[in-house]
């Protein structure tokens, strides 16, 4: 597939979510009675939960690309609506395997109009019109009171990082996904209060990958093992490895400096 460049050349098990938020839903009704520091303006910002969920579906955004090129990992940049039922999305992919996610891109029938606007040596940016085959959910998100945190691709849909304001908007989500057979499955559940920075702490396949880079050296001078090694060790892409790394360690590093 050719594409067009722009002018100016980046686990729990799948079931309900209302099957794990107990605890997250007794720390949330024991919570005192936030108060609205702009009277007359309604607020969700204390208290809440932040779930960590990965969203299965053949027509999810990018869906079939994803399967197709599973060496590359997406992150949506930003989305805007250019015009009404035409919406244009910016993604970063990250990895080598450039060639293979172009290609993807043409027999993609969730976007169109795909075009390389930026290109670095270890990622590029494109701009795709999302079409009316794609199923949503960041919408819906936002519909019941959501707020989308993070999200980036897996070999089969999206790992999303959502905020809810109470476990009734989550399970509202849930309902949703479920309603158009969105498969969800719950990697991390928490309770959000007042100096919650919105980011969800290391997840288990952070912690693995961090301790298996420790213990082989990666942080050696000279490294004992590269990225490409641990990629091998751990049954990933290197370019999941690379984006693991630099969140965990952008994390832990936030986390030490506030």
């Amino acid at each position: 597939m050719s594409i067009d460049i722009a002018d100016t050349e980046d686990v729990a098990e799948t079931g309900d979510v209302t099957e794990d938020i107990g605890a997250a839903e007794s720390a949330t009704d024991t919570a005192a009675p936030a108060e609205n520091d702009q009277p007359g303006v309604p607020s969700t910002a204390d208290g809440g939960i932040v779930a960590q969920l990965r969203l299965e579906h053949p027509n999810l955004f990018l869906g079939p690309t994803l399967r197709n090129a599973p060496a590359v990992t997406v992150q949506p940049d930003y989305w805007t609506t250019v015009e009404p039922d035409r919406t244009l999305v910016f993604v970063t992919v990250y990895g080598s395997a450039f060639e293979a996610f172009e290609t993807a891109l043409g027999t993609d029938p969730t976007v169109a109009d795909p075009v390389l606007v930026d290109r670095y040596p270890d990622r590029r940016v494109y701009r795709v019109e999302r079409t009316d085959r794609a199923l949503p959910f960041t919408a819906k998100t936002a519909a019941v009171g959501g707020r989308v945190l993070e999200y980036s691709s897996t070999r089969d849909g999206w790992l999303v990082q959502l905020r809810f304001p109470d476990r009734d908007r989550l399970v509202a989500f849930n309902d949703y996904c479920r309603d158009i057979d969105i498969s969800v499955t719950v990697d991390h559940l928490r309770v959000s209060d007042e100096e919650d920075d919105g980011v969800v702490a290391l997840t288990d396949k952070q912690q693995e990958l961090l301790a298996v880079a420790h213990e082989e050296g990666y942080f050696d001078v000279p490294r004992g093992i590269s990225q490409d090694e641990l990629a091998d060790r751990l049954d990933v892409s290197k370019s999941a490895v690379s984006q693991r790394l630099r969140r965990a360690i952008g994390e832990l590093c936030a986390a030490k400096l506030t």
